[in-house]
This record gives structure tokens, sequence and C-alpha cells, in this order.
């Protein structure tokens, strides 16, 4: 996958649709996502937050496919939106989430200038959605009560799963999707394209 971004800067409407595409997939995955995290917590020490990047996941991939400025944000909202018209676990909240986290990773991918795209960026990218996660979960209460080994346990956890599968898994997977050549159809033809041609 190439590291630079394709450099077309405005979205358009096939940029649009696919985004919103690819957040329907995944905000069906988030609904479905959600016993995982129930699964997980019996476990205790906070090992539910291992599988909390799924849900930073739309961002992210969604990125790695488009490349362009505002498709990282779209993406999770429009997937948080999904999730919550289908049920989701955690009602509204999940729209607060949403914004948040998508608002994360789309600072990480402008702060590259839309131009990197590679993995470590992506991880970046991820943890900048789980620290913007946390402000929700401070506002609705959820780790005021916990000590500050069990909150560095709590963060270090998300923080980890986030990685993994919002950074890591999500390049691997757009990187897979783009040697089936199906993400021609999506991005423009770069100079270097041309140049093969002669």
């Amino acid at each position: 996958m190439a590291q630079k971004g394709t450099g077309a800067k405005g979205l358009k409407l096939t940029d649009i649709l696919v985004t919103i595409v690819i957040a329907a997939v995944f905000g069906v995955i988030y609904r479905i996502w959600g016993p995982m995290y129930d699964l997980l917590k019996p476990i205790g020490l906070h090992a539910e937050q291992l599988s909390y990047g799924m849900w930073f996941m739309a961002a992210t991939f969604a990125f790695l496919v488009i490349r362009k400025p505002g498709v990282a944000l779209l993406a999770e909202v429009a997937a948080a939106t999904i999730e919550a018209l289908f049920g989701g676990s955690w009602g509204v909240s999940t729209l607060a989430y949403g914004i948040l986290q998508g608002l994360g990773a789309e600072i990480v991918f402008a702060l590259f200038m839309y131009r990197r795209a590679n993995v470590g960026v992506t991880v970046l990218a991820s943890f900048a959605s789980a620290a913007l996660s946390l402000l929700v979960d401070k506002y609705y209460g959820y780790i005021d009560q916990l000590t500050f080994w069990n909150y560095c346990l709590f963060i270090g956890l998300r923080l980890a799963g986030s990685a993994i599968i919002a950074g890591v898994f999500a390049y691997y997977l757009a990187k897979a999707l783009a040697r089936t050549g199906v993400l021609n159809l999506v991005r423009p033809v770069s100079k270097n394209d041309y140049d093969v041609l002669g």
C-alpha cells in the first residue's frame, strides 16, 4: 500500500458513498461486537478494554481506503449512528462516542496533512480515538471511582486494543484489500501510475 495520499483534497460524491457503505458495514459489526465486550468483562482487570479498538476501526479503515479530509470523522459518526439505530447497548451516548472517536482519528490524519497512510500513523489515529473516548467515559461517570493503578490499567488496555484492532489490523486489512485492485475504483490514478505506462 502506498505511503502517500492521493493528493485530491475534496470529497466527491463517490467518496462519500463509499465512506457511508464502509460505515454501514462497521455499524453492523459494532452492534454484533457488543457481546465480546461483555464476554471479556468477567475476566476482570479491565480485560474488556482490549476489545474496545473495534469501535474505532471505521475511522481508520475508511481513511486508509479513501485518504481524504473528513472521511475518518464521517465514517465513525455514520457507523455509530447505524449502531445506535440497530439498538446498540449504549443508546444515544453512542453518537457522542462516534463524534469524538472520529474526531480523534481525523486530527491525527490532519497532522500528517492526509499524506501518510502507514501503520504508525494508523496506530496514532487509533490512540487519539481512544483518548477522546475517555472524555465520554468521564462525562457519564464510568471511570470516576477508579484508583490510580486501576485507571492506568484501564487506559493501557484500551490503548493496546486500539493499536491492535483499529491500528495494525485495520492497516493490514486495507493493504490486503488494496492488493485485490478493488481500491483502484475509488482512488485516482497517481503520477507514478502514468509514468509506468510510459
